[in-house]
């Protein structure tokens, strides 16, 4: 007997990956769970059946973009060594800002949701968030206090969200470079 569409760890993965794109692209509250679950080839009962609700969808999307982030982080430490970092901010504030919305940084495109989640979700983005701001205060290279890295995350979090928000490419560009060399210096 052959699996009902929508069943099995292909449908979950394909759901998880329309969920980022699409509360990444319109916010939580800019999609719903019929268009999510189109983006991904599926139905809503597939959808329902595999993340509960269009919360768990946001809570899996959220963990799934950090997680995201942070292999990103582990990928430049361990290709930059201890040059790392400003390849890294080059990157974050240079080629990642020429992707499409629904394949940016989960951080500028779902902090403003996560702020207005429920509690576990918010846990779930804390966690992650920690996590990351662990694995950069003990890569290599210099090293940085855990003030530090937040000064450093929440800059390039920031910008990229402005950066993204503005419609004038020189002013795009002045927020990007600055930040770029305000991280730099952090």
């Amino acid at each position: 007997m052959a699996r009902p569409k929508g069943t099995g760890a292909d449908a979950r993965d394909r759901l998880v990956a329309a969920a980022g794109r699409g509360f990444r692209k319109g916010g939580f509250g800019g999609i719903g769970v019929d268009a999510l679950a189109k983006e991904a080839g599926l139905t809503s009962g597939a959808f329902y059946a595999h993340l509960g609700s269009k919360a768990g969808a946001f809570r899996v999307a959220v963990d799934d973009g950090l997680g995201f982030l942070l292999n990103g982080i582990e990928d430049f430490q361990a290709r930059h060594g201890a040059d790392w970092r400003d390849k890294f901010v080059d990157f974050y504030l240079g080629d990642r800002m020429a992707t499409g919305l629904d394949e940016a940084c989960a951080l500028p495109t779902l902090t403003a949701d996560v702020a207005r989640a429920d509690d576990e979700t918010r846990h779930a983005y804390a966690e992650g968030l920690t996590e990351i701001v662990d694995k950069i205060a003990n890569g290599p290279g210099q090293r940085m206090s855990r003030d530090q890295v937040w000064a450093l995350v929440a800059v390039l979090s920031g910008a990229a969200g402005m950066a993204r928000a503005v419609t004038d490419p020189t002013l795009r560009e002045e927020v990007l470079v600055a930040a770029a060399k305000a991280a730099k210096a952090i």
